[in-house]
Parts: structure tokens; C-alpha cells; sequence
């Protein structure tokens, strides 16, 4: 399998950096799969979980919510807004990850900025709500 370099940096730190055989992205376009070769492409992402595939058997999960991943044929590049290792994110996070969006919210009269935190919290609790049922699972 071909794998590419993949990283993963939030404002705190890097999540991740090396090579991966694909990567699933959470885009406001939709989910996306990225191979080795992949077509260049900026895409904003929404609320969601990456899955980065390191080998055939293996892979890692990470939260994350806003930014934009950057693919190009040899990399991809994801500058999130806010990442998380899957194992750190609870439904307490979740709540005030959508708290604070919602005191955005409330707090702006900027009309784009209006729009744009409307859509993190709809991404938010659909979020929410497929995280809880997956941890149900």
C-alpha cells in the first residue's frame, strides 16, 4: 500500500505527524477519504472525527472542530481550530465546546460571524449526538 505524510496541528500542539496508508476527513462538503496521489485541495472542516489509517490494521482517531486541511499528491495538512485525541473527548467536552459557541453567538452582531457560529453548533450537537450513540455501541 502507498502510504503519504499526513500531520494533524491544533493551536496547542502537534496530534500527529507521519506516515499514513489514507485519511478520513469531516469537510462541511462532506466526509472525504484521502489517498496517497489525491488530487490537490483546500477544504474547510466541520466538527468531527479523523481517522488516520497508519497500516493495514491500524489507525488512530482524533476530534476535532473548525480549520482546514490542505492535500496536495505527496501530504495533507490539517490546521484544525481545535483537535483532541479521541480518547480525551467526553460528552462534557462536547457541552462546552457548544456552550461556548453559543456564547459567541450571543455576544456577536457581525452577521457572517452569525452564520458561522450558527454552523459550528449545528455541527456540534449532530456531533454530540453520533458521538454519544457511538460510545453507546
Amino acid at each position: 500500500m502507498a502510504t503519504f505524510k499526513f500531520e494533524l496541528v491544533s493551536p496547542e500542539r502537534i496530534l500527529f505527524s507521519g506516515e499514513v496508508v489514507s485519511v478520513i476527513i469531516p469537510s462541511v462538503e462532506g466526509e472525504m477519504t484521502v489517498l496517497a496521489g489525491h488530487a490537490p485541495l483546500v477544504a474547510t472542516l466541520k466538527a468531527g472525527i479523523v481517522f488516520a489509517q497508519t497500516d493495514a490494521s491500524n489507525g488512530k482517531e482524533f476530534f476535532v472542530n473548525g480549520g482546514l486541511v490542505e492535500i496536495n499528491q505527496a501530504s495533507t495538512t490539517i490546521l484544525a481550530e481545535q483537535g483532541r485525541f479521541i480518547e480525551d473527548v467526553d460528552t462534557a467536552v462536547l457541552d462546552a465546546e457548544i456552550l461556548t459557541a453559543e456564547t459567541r453567538l450571543a455576544g456577536t452582531s457581525d452577521e457572517a460571524e452569525q452564520k458561522r457560529l450558527h454552523d459550528v453548533l449545528v455541527q456540534l450537537r449532530e456531533f454530540k449526538g453520533v458521538f454519544e450513540q457511538r460510545k453507546a455501541a
